[in-house]
């Protein structure tokens, strides 16, 4: 399917509104024909030949015709901007739930800014196309043939003098669509460039204030401006050349009417009237050749939004849904990792991870930064895939399940924790959001959150800033840990949730979580040991392997990396 054919894939149901709309978009053009036929009769019938009696007549059809026209043209364009909202709301639906299907490694690959501009900018250019651009160009293609066909009629010789024109004017129409549509690619790429520079500026105001780059960030900022400004300049330097052109030939028009027609009247070949009406269609012939160079432009913007907004679409995630997924509601927690190893960017990230986990067990996940820790969970969760061996969750590859089935199943804490602009309430409930209130202070009590979100000036109804902030990282960590537990899962995922704690703080989590350890099995990345002791089997990575497992006893009396890093953190313990 081209961009074009997944287009008209939206507007097809839309085509009797547009069908009927273009309907009155060519009554108007033909009640249009009716004004300068009637300027021609007035000259010629009522003021040379003085028949009076017609003139009621006539104003009373201009009247009509007035009427006519106001009628198509409000109901043409109310029927053009209902199909173009339907559209738009359409395609950015389609378009929203496909970002939504999107795996991690496609937004790894594409910046925030890029996919905002196409739901933003380049659906605003799409709008634009079907309101506007498709009637008023549809309306001057009448115009031009119907007042070309009417001057013909009027007088012939005249017509042929003025065919000369048409040619130039479309030579030069297709010079400008040939050279302006590159031109609005590289308009479309500096505005996302420069929406991706904003937007992660504006989110990271705080790291920029606290390292007072505010000067710097404003250079880069008039960088990526004037960038944008000269693709802008570049795109109307090209078009600049055109317009002049088509003004030049439409005015042609309107000095071959003037000579030649001028003539012929003095040579009394037209009457005066003849002459009155071709210039009232001179008009509709001039418009659609002034006018041209703009509505290329129009269409070349939409062309090019289009193109951008199909090929953001079609991208296929790498993490595909199965054909005919394992139906499990509720799982058991049972997880196995055979052989797993990952790669990504020919780099290898896992190599050769096995071990395995029963229902219920705790186990920690410890080692160095970039030792792959969080990679373990993403496979789990099937955010990437293994690219060897087998992650088995109950017993059956997760390849194999439903993946909103298999997530729904694990409760995570994520290392980044992302809270959205809502209450706590709201955020801590996000897996459940019918949930009862009571449930919601039951998981915030487990994660003692609970006393710090009372003092707050509402509560539970406390609206969080953007990402969180307002809060402290450790309050933010224990709503992240709460809005996990809340799902009651099979597998809970918590990484790094209590780095941001204190010792005490972490101690009462800890207990908390022992009391639902028999129901869930957990994952606990840490680079604490106090997080992991307790934990029914500890795995220690390094370089994308595991070095070391077991418990922390086995561990200690292994003197290994674990050790080495348990008498870090535990000096008084070394002897």
């Amino acid at each position: 399917m081209t961009p074009m054919q997944w287009f008209y894939s939206f507007l097809r149901q839309y085509k009797w509104k547009m069908f009927w709309g273009l309907v009155l978009v060519t009554i108007l053009a033909v009640a249009s024909l009716v004004n300068p036929v009637i300027s021609g009769m007035i000259v010629d019938d009522v003021i040379n030949d003085g028949q009076t009696g017609m003139l009621p007549y006539l104003i009373a059809l201009l009247l009509g015709t007035i009427i006519i026209k106001g009628l198509c043209r409000f109901f043409s364009q109310v029927l053009f901007e209902k199909s173009s909202q339907g559209v738009l709301y359409s395609m950015r639906d389609k378009v929203y739930r496909k970002l939504l299907q999107e795996d991690f490694a496609f937004y790894n690959k594409n910046r925030t800014g890029d996919l905002m501009s196409r739901q933003t900018g380049d659906m605003d250019a799409i709008r634009h196309f079907v309101a506007y651009v498709i009637y008023i160009v549809y309306e001057n293609i009448l115009y031009f043939v119907f007042a070309l066909l009417m001057i013909f009629m009027t007088d012939w010789k005249l017509a042929v003098c003025m065919l000369p024109v048409l040619p130039l004017t479309a030579l030069t129409t297709w010079s400008q669509s040939k050279n302006v549509h590159p031109a609005f690619g590289k308009c479309r790429q500096a505005f996302s460039s420069l929406n991706t520079y904003v937007q992660e500026n504006i989110s990271g105001n705080r790291v920029v204030k606290a390292f007072a780059k505010e000067d710097y960030e404003m250079e880069k900022f008039a960088v990526e401006n004037d960038g944008y400004r000269e693709a802008e300049l570049g795109a109307a330097r090209i078009w600049r050349r055109y317009v002049p052109l088509f003004e030049l030939l439409s005015n042609l028009l309107t000095i071959i009417l003037m000579l030649m027609g001028g003539w012929m009247v003095i040579k009394g070949e037209i009457t005066m009237g003849n002459f009155v009406t071709i210039n009232g269609y001179l008009w509709m012939l001039m418009q659609p050749l002034r006018m041209a160079g703009w509505w290329i432009n129009d269409v070349q913007r939409f062309t090019t939004s289009v193109e951008k907004i199909y090929t953001t679409y079609i991208a296929e995630p790498d993490v595909k849904r199965p054909v005919h997924p394992a139906k499990h509601k509720k799982l058991e927690g049972r997880v196995e990792f055979k052989d797993v190893s990952y790669r990504a960017d020919d780099e290898d990230i896992l190599q050769d991870i096995s071990f395995q986990v029963e229902k219920g067990q705790t186990v920690g996940i410890i080692g160095t930064t970039g030792a792959g820790k969080s990679t373990v969970i993403n496979l789990l969760c099937r955010f990437f895939d293994a690219t060897d061996g087998e992650v088995l969750v109950d017993g059956i590859n997760v390849k194999n399940y439903d993946m909103y089935e298999l997530r729904d199943n694990i409760g995570i804490a994520m290392q980044d924790v992302f809270l959205f602009s809502d209450t706590i309430e709201g955020n801590i409930a996000y897996g459940q959001p019918d949930c009862s209130f009571e449930r919601v202070k039951e998981v915030a009590k487990m994660a003692d959150a609970n006393l710090f979100i009372k003092e707050l000036p509402d509560g539970y109804d406390t609206i969080v800033g953007e990402r969180g902030v307002g809060l402290s990282g450790g309050q933010k960590q224990r709503i992240s840990l709460a809005r996990a537990l809340l799902k009651d899962p099979a597998i809970l995922v918590l990484d790094d949730t209590t780095s941001a704690v204190d010792m005490e703080t972490e101690s009462y989590i800890q207990k908390q979580l022992d009391n639902i350890n028999h129901s869930c099995t957990t994952f606990i990345i840490a680079y604490r040991i106090s997080s992991i002791r307790n934990a029914d089997k500890i795995l220690v990575l390094d370089n994308g392997r595991i070095i070391e497992q077991g418990t922390h006893d086995e561990l200690l009396a292994r003197d290994g990396y674990y050790a080495t890093v348990y008498h870090h953190q535990y000096p008084e313990m070394a002897g």
